[in-house]
């Protein structure tokens, strides 16, 4: 099969995945599951593990190299380990990210994201960014007939990762609570749907790129901002006090240093975006009673919901597509900001 590859970390981000001719996997578990790529969501993430951001953590003696990227991933099954029984072959599917034992702690409690022994394709193991993936059934969701594989693929992580941090927001904030969502790209926009599917608040959208306000007017948000150093005082103006949730969906370049100045007593933080460094006086946290967490992509259920929800026209994706051949100009493109939404790889 065709598979785009990895073979060295490259800060400069110079290094440009191979297309090369690679095995076609095979089923090694019982419960494993190939699934022939339809659609394969490019993510900030994937640039992140090129630039070698994630090699301390995932790789530090460089062991990996050279794999295939790609962890936003659907398509048809193709073949089925001896122990499947959920899903057969040709069924349309979008894959969790994390493929997962389903024993441990964190499987039984049902947040796949903290199993003690998963396999992650696409960071730890051969992902997406090839003509088939190896998963495990565990990891499978069906996909209704009538919701197209290859605009939903970057729900299987960005998706994923707004919806869970929305769905929390619309669990804090009030009914006519103010919530303010840093960034209204691949991740902002999805959260901003989710946020006026689940819950009654006021939603303020923050972004300096014009059309990315733009979209976000035409999503349902109540205000749109372009951001500016005097963000904070102006969303405390605005919402009467401050917001009751800021979805920080940057993370970095000074935008975390300003989302915790816009809460009002009692207001939560929630970060999404990483890169920067938090700093905030011990005695601003007392005082405010602030509260400030991180949010990691969703479980399976939250999957099943937020599928669920695209289903009923409640979310859609804006999706830029590429071949399997075109995906160093896709990577290219996504550096440089020319498109809105996700990029998404069709093999």
């Amino acid at each position: 099969m065709l598979a785009a590859r990895l073979y060295r970390y490259d800060p400069a981000m110079q290094e440009e995945l191979r297309l090369e001719t690679v095995p076609d996997p095979t089923i090694r578990q019982p419960d494993e599951v190939i699934v022939r790529i339809v659609g394969a969501g490019l993510c900030r993430t994937d640039l992140h593990i090129i630039e070698g951001v994630w090699r301390p953590i995932l790789d530090p003696e460089g062991k990996l190299l050279p794999y295939t990227l790609g962890h936003e991933n659907t398509g048809i099954v193709e073949a089925v380990g001896s122990a499947v029984r959920n899903v057969r072959v040709g069924d349309r599917v979008i894959c969790h990210p994390q493929a997962t034992c389903g024993l441990c702690l964190g499987c039984r409690v049902g947040e796949d994201m903290y199993c003690t022994s998963a396999r992650f394709p696409g960071l730890d193991s051969d992902g997406g960014f090839a003509q088939y993936l190896v998963t495990t059934e565990r990891a499978l969701v069906k996909v209704p007939e009538d919701v197209d594989l290859v605009d939903i693929a970057p729900l299987a992580d960005a998706g994923l990762t707004a919806y869970r941090a929305a769905k929390r927001a619309s669990r804090i904030a009030p009914p006519d609570g103010w919530v303010v969502i840093i960034g209204i790209g691949g991740l902002g926009h999805i959260a901003l749907q989710v946020l006026r599917a689940l819950a009654g608040v006021r939603i303020v959208a923050v972004d300096r790129s014009p059309l990315a306000r733009e979209r976000a007017g035409e999503l349902g948000a109540d205000h749109v901002l372009a951001g500016s150093p005097d963000l904070a005082a102006e969303i405390r103006e605005l919402t009467g006090g401050g917001a009751h949730v800021v979805l920080d969906f940057v993370g970095e370049q000074g935008v975390e240093q300003q989302s915790w100045q816009m809460l009002r007593k009692g207001g939560t933080h929630l970060i999404i975006g990483y890169g920067g460094t938090l700093e905030i006086p011990t005695v601003r946290m007392i005082f405010g009673e602030l509260t400030v967490a991180g949010s990691l992509v969703g479980n399976y259920k939250e999957l099943v919901e937020l599928i669920d929800l695209v289903a009923r026209g409640k979310v859609r994706v804006f999706t830029q597509r590429y071949t399997l051949q075109e995906i160093n100009r896709a990577i290219d493109d996504f550096k440089h900001g020319r498109y809105f939404g996700r990029a998404v790889i069709t093999p």
